[in-house]
């Protein structure tokens, strides 16, 4: 169930400046694709992580707001495919502004469903979140799961997976979830485990933490840039939600013997 997709096809990357975006961009740009990237505008036409890339010039960059559904109609109307990434992350920041999440996570993703359904794109892939399962119920967790928002970034990130589903159903969009699992790598934000354990060793040679026996399933940002890509090119995983991890656990304790 594998096809090969056409390298003139043009991909949309939403979030594209971003952690994860930036390296998707650069990989499929360095693998031949079309690639045009969607990320939030600001007055200096900062591309953030592609500002400086190798790959910028291959590049073509749209600047925008997914909250927005002018600016979003306007860059789907010539697509072929769309990975759609952008969104308000950090789960502390959406108990101080859940109202954020809904129009960046929800009323974002809806822009980028109503487009695709209307200008009827080949396919749509819609990044979720491992957060959206909750509570370890069993493991390892599959796609069947239990759903559980145990916060306002988790809830509005269910929502935004229904709402793509209810599509499929509903119009036949066809649409492609991905959840992945705990992306660590170049770029990632200071906020995350692996960075924030570097940079205590790096500034004090000790490290402060809470928890050391709490296990997550670390994927290498690369990794899930090349799964992104194995799904864009697979016929059988429209309409279906996959997980995105390496199905091994790794302990905080083990990151900082690391």
């Amino acid at each position: 169930c594998y096809m090969t997709i056409s390298k003139s096809k043009k991909i949309l990357v939403t979030g594209a400046c971003g952690f994860i975006g930036s390296h998707l961009c650069e990989l499929l740009t360095q693998k031949g694709y079309n690639v045009v990237a969607f990320d939030r505008y600001n007055i200096n036409n900062n591309y953030g992580w592609l500002e400086n890339s190798k790959y910028r010039n291959k590049i073509e960059f749209v600047l925008g707001d997914i909250r927005d559904y002018d600016s979003v109609y306007r860059v789907m109307k010539n697509t072929d495919i769309c990975i759609h990434l952008a969104a308000l992350i950090g789960i502390p920041y959406s108990y101080t502004s859940p109202l954020a999440y809904i129009k960046t996570n929800y009323e974002g993703t809806y822009n980028i469903l109503e487009a695709a359904r209307i200008f009827k794109i080949q396919q749509v892939l819609i990044t979720s979140t491992s957060e959206t399962y909750g509570n370890l119920l069993y493991e390892p967790i599959d796609e069947l799961h239990q759903q559980t928002g145990n916060s306002p970034y988790s809830a509005s990130k269910i929502a935004a997976d229904q709402l793509a589903i209810s599509y499929y159903k509903s119009f036949d969009t066809p649409v492609k979830i991905i959840r992945p699992f705990n992306v660590y790598g170049p770029r990632q934000s200071n906020r995350a485990i692996i960075p924030t354990v570097i940079n205590q060793v790096i500034r004090s040679n000790t490290i402060s933490l809470g928890n050391l026996n709490i296990k997550r399933d670390f994927t290498f940002v690369l990794d899930t840039c090349l799964a992104i890509e194995s799904i864009i090119n697979s016929k059988k995983c429209i309409g279906e939600i996959i997980n995105i991890g390496s199905n091994i656990n790794h302990s905080v304790h083990d990151i900082v013997k690391t």
